[in-house]
């Protein structure tokens, strides 16, 4: 079984991307950044993203730029898609 890591996910102002309990950072680009928490992806969609930090020890990690919308999923997990628009 795996283990459950708590993970806080802050987005300030639209601008600013603040995670904890990241794995691993799997994709990123000026318009994606796809990330691993508690074996499921969350994916961020946006324009100008840029990763800022990422600590694999710590799971700490941080991006800016626009975010449009956030997605949780996993192979049967649900979603929540398009906050921000």
């Amino acid at each position: 079984m795996q283990d459950i890591k708590q993970s806080v996910l802050t987005i300030e102002q639209e601008k600013k991307i603040t995670m904890t309990g990241v794995s691993s950072v799997d994709a990123f680009s000026e318009t994606s950044i796809v990330l691993t928490v508690n074996g499921k992806r969350v994916h961020f969609a946006g324009a100008h993203l840029k990763v800022l930090a990422f600590s694999e020890g710590t799971g700490n990690f941080s991006a800016s730029g626009e975010v449009y919308s956030v997605k949780f999923g996993g192979a049967k997990g649900g979603s929540l898609k398009k906050l921000f628009q």
